[in-house]
Formats: C-alpha cells, sequence, structure tokens
C-alpha cells in the first residue's frame, strides 16, 4: 500500500497542477488529476481560496476557473526549499 500524502504536500501537488496548466485549469480536470475524493477535494478547495492560495474567475461564458496567486506562488516557492532541507538532512 503507498503512502498517504500529507496535507502541505497535497496543497503543494494541488497548486503544482494549476501552475503546470498554464495557471489557468476547470475545477473538474483539478479535482480528477489531484486524486482526491470530491468531498475532500472541496475542502482543500475552501482552504486555498480562504488563504488566498487561489482565486476563481469566470470567463465570458460563465465557465469557473481556478488560478493561482501570488501567495499560492510562493508557496510553491517555499515548499520546495523545504522539501530540500528534509532530502538533503534524509528526514
Amino acid at each position: 500500500m503507498g503512502k498517504k500524502r500529507e496535507r502541505l504536500g497535497v496543497i503543494y501537488d494541488m497548486l503544482r497542477l494549476i501552475r503546470n496548466h498554464n495557471n489557468s485549469i476547470k475545477p473538474t480536470p483539478l479535482l480528477r488529476y489531484s486524486n482526491l475524493s470530491s468531498q475532500r477535494f472541496n475542502l482543500y478547495m475552501a482552504e486555498l481560496l480562504s488563504k488566498e492560495f487561489v482565486k476563481e474567475i469566470k470567463d465570458n461564458e460563465g465557465r469557473k476557473f481556478i488560478t493561482l496567486t501570488d501567495k499560492g506562488f510562493k508557496y510553491l516557492e517555499k515548499y520546495k526549499i523545504i522539501q530540500g532541507f528534509i532530502d538533503d538532512f534524509d528526514l
């Protein structure tokens, strides 16, 4: 059985998915790619929105897209630094 992802890793994965899709992705593909149940996905999305890591925008046709904010980009940078520290010291 695979190792369960921790909260910070799930947040990192979701933000990275958004960034890798030219910083604009619809909620349904993000849900699929994030490999979470819809209930867990909604909890994480609510947290990301409330902490202003992401924002929802609508196009002219009313379609919803998720994009990163500056805070979301900073999280990605800092997470890589922390992950590098953990790897360097074999923690």
